[in-house]
């Protein structure tokens, strides 16, 4: 009759989270681009929030996500709301975006735009639009994880993104056709090489 001795259980691994300073050094090195969320708030008066932290998450179903601090003052009402808009601003917006970025204040004073379907403002002038139902909200630390799914998206005008890298608002050069072009040889280059 044989005996069989269970294996030794694998050791368990600890880690020390990275020091804040550790992350915000080496994640400001990670370019993203910036959006306003707007909602229409309960009270009817929009409200919205700059961000950078805006990502696609899946195409099937259509969602969305952002990552609002929880110590936001707007991200209360735009949870409340609902629905939300989210505005890709474009290099020529960095006044915009300074505008909600702050906290308090009337954002929305001397700012053109129009209520979508839900409610959420859609600014004027931003290369494009996401509107969303909000679906979901996870738990993210200091932040919220906000899951939205898309229920209308458009693209309004041609330009380049504004962007954050290394704690500061820059562009790329505008994306025309003659950028496109030259991306577009540069990948049949890349491709052509590789399979050499």
């Amino acid at each position: 009759m044989s005996t069989h001795t269970p294996a030794a259980a694998p050791a368990v691994r600890t880690h020390t989270p990275a020091a804040a300073d550790d992350m915000k050094s080496v994640l400001s090195g990670f370019c993203t681009g910036i959006a306003v969320i707007t909602a229409c708030g309960s009270d009817g008066r929009p409200v919205g929030m700059a961000v950078q932290s805006f990502s696609s998450v899946s195409l099937d179903p259509p969602l969305v996500c952002f990552c609002p601090a929880r110590t936001s003052t707007t991200w209360p009402g735009i949870r409340a709301a609902g629905a939300f808009a989210v505005n890709v601003l474009a290099a020529d917006q960095l006044e915009l975006c300074r505008r909600f970025a702050v906290t308090g204040g009337d954002k929305f004073a001397g700012v053109a735009w129009r209520a979508g379907a839900a409610g959420a403002p859609l600014l004027d002038g931003v290369l494009a639009t996401v509107e969303c139902v909000l679906e979901d909200v996870l738990d993210g630390g200091d932040h919220a994880i906000a899951l939205g799914r898309v229920t209308a998206a458009g693209v309004h005008r041609d330009g380049a993104p504004l962007l954050y890298f290394r704690r500061a608002y820059g562009r790329v050069p505008d994306s025309g056709a003659g950028a496109s072009a030259s991306i577009s040889a540069s990948m049949a280059a890349a491709r052509s090489r590789s399979e050499a």
